[in-house]
């Protein structure tokens, strides 16, 4: 009996213990299957870059956008979106930035924003040839007629033939554009021939954008599910994720401008003539010269104008020389005039991006006017002073023989004091003699006679 009664329990132990294992094993799944729904959101959020494109296009955009477009590939992103708004800039910068948006790995939505930016000439080809182009009610897009757009200096203002050229190039290249991203061919080419520009919405009509959102919310919005490059893009619930500029990118951006090209110039003038007109003094010449090196790397990717540089030249020579001839300031007059002219046409046919204002021009032309008239003219004076102090002053000065003077003994009493003097031609005591040379603290005089004294006369 005792026997079968310890049989039945340690059945009843068996199955209890089986029991208590499938319910461990029911609730192990069930807390891991919990866990891995509440940490797969986290782990795999989607994620959108943005970078914002404001001012002039030049080579600091295309760097910053090529480096954004592979860091968002590199990191995964869903797609870029580039905010912009722009009044133009350089054709060669603009056809790189077309040639990264065509070669991008991942969509590129270029979004011109917020209420009242443009995308005009430069920027008007960056959006047509984004893969997804949005605007934000209360901006424009067009005007994209062609100025003398690319790099380099040009001496006069292109002829009608160099016009059609570049009118005919940008028709294309905006036409090949238009077609590749199935955009309104016929408007793009208006807005080069004829400078057309559309709102956002009428854009959106046209077909020339595909999308008017309010803000970055309402683009992802309307972004999600759209098909680009035979691929859904989902993006209602994807986070965005600023790629900022690099330290270097800002530097370059900043000093990738006209007005700070035009400064630069101004500091290299002052600093290298100012080390010219005042030998030794190390701190102009060195600041001039790095200014130098910067103003003409700039030069050489800014549209400058050669006519311009050359008035501003003849200015600082103009200045220079009024400084020795006795003009009565017209030299002077003559180089602010040119100076004036110079800096209004340094950039002149590059378009009103590129312009200089008169708020800038004129207290510069006045600043260089008065530095050469002041500043350079009294250091360049006071070189071609006589020397008043010093041994070197005393040479053509006189005297009166104390003793006998030969080629080897002598002293004269000169400025206070006793020196020794020697002389080739013999001089008696009491003549006076004129002081010739000074060699450590002997004079070299020679008599004074009555044919120099007649000739000194």
């Amino acid at each position: 009996m005792l026997v079968r009664t310890l049989g039945k329990f340690r059945i009843c132990y068996r199955m209890n213990l089986k029991v208590q294992h499938q319910v461990f094993k029911r609730h192990f799944l069930v807390t891991a299957m919990t866990l891995v729904f509440w940490l797969a959101p986290a782990t795999q959020a989607e994620q959108i870059g943005l970078i914002n494109i404001s001012g002039a296009i030049g080579p600091a955009t295309a760097s910053y956008i090529q480096r954004a477009i592979n860091e968002s590939f590199s990191e995964k992103y869903i797609c870029l979106v580039v905010q912009l708004d722009t009044p133009g800039g350089l054709l060669d910068s603009t056809k790189e930035i077309v040639q990264s948006l065509y070669s991008s790995p991942l969509p590129v939505v270029v979004y011109v924003s917020p209420a009242g930016a443009t995308a005009a000439s430069a920027g008007c080809f960056i959006v047509l040839a984004a893969d997804v182009a949005a605007m934000a009610p209360g901006t424009s897009i067009g005007a994209a007629h062609p100025v003398t757009m690319g790099g380099g200096a040009t001496g006069q203002e292109p002829d009608e033939v160099m016009k059609k050229k570049l009118e005919n190039f940008a028709t294309t290249f905006i036409e090949s554009i238009a077609a590749r991203r199935n955009r309104n061919v016929e408007w793009a080419k208006t807005a080069v021939r004829e400078s057309a520009a559309v709102t956002a919405e009428k854009a959106l009509e046209l077909k020339v954008i595909d999308i008017v959102a309010e803000d970055i919310p309402d683009l992802l919005k309307q972004l999600n599910g759209r098909e680009v490059n035979g691929k859904a893009i989902q993006t209602s619930h994807a986070e965005t994720r600023v790629v900022p500029m690099l330290l270097r990118e800002r530097i370059f951006q900043m000093l990738w401008r006209p007005e700070v090209m035009f400064i630069l110039m101004l500091i290299a003038i002052y600093g290298i003539i100012g080390e010219l007109s005042n030998p030794g003094a190390i701190l102009p010449g060195v600041v001039g010269a790095i200014a130098l090196v910067l103003a003409l790397y700039m030069a050489s990717v800014l549209p400058v104008n050669i006519a311009g540089l050359a008035l501003i030249v003849l200015a600082v020579g103009l200045f220079v020389v009024d400084v020795f001839a006795v003009t009565h300031g017209i030299l002077t007059a003559g180089g602010i005039i040119c100076f004036f002219l110079g800096a209004l046409m340094l950039f002149d046919t590059a378009g009103a991006v590129f312009r200089l204002s008169l708020a800038l021009i004129i207290p510069a032309t006045l600043i260089t006017a008065a530095f050469f008239t002041f500043v350079l003219g009294a250091g360049l004076r006071a070189q071609f002073l006589p020397i008043k102090a010093g041994k070197e002053s005393m040479v053509g000065k006189t005297a009166t023989a104390l003793t006998p003077i030969n080629a080897q003994s002598g002293r004269v009493f000169v400025e206070g004091a006793y020196w020794n003097a020697v002389s080739k031609e013999p001089v008696e005591e009491g003549k006076p003699v004129e002081i010739i040379e000074v060699q450590g603290l002997t004079l070299e005089v020679k008599p004074i006679t009555k044919e120099n004294e007649l000739w000194k006369s």
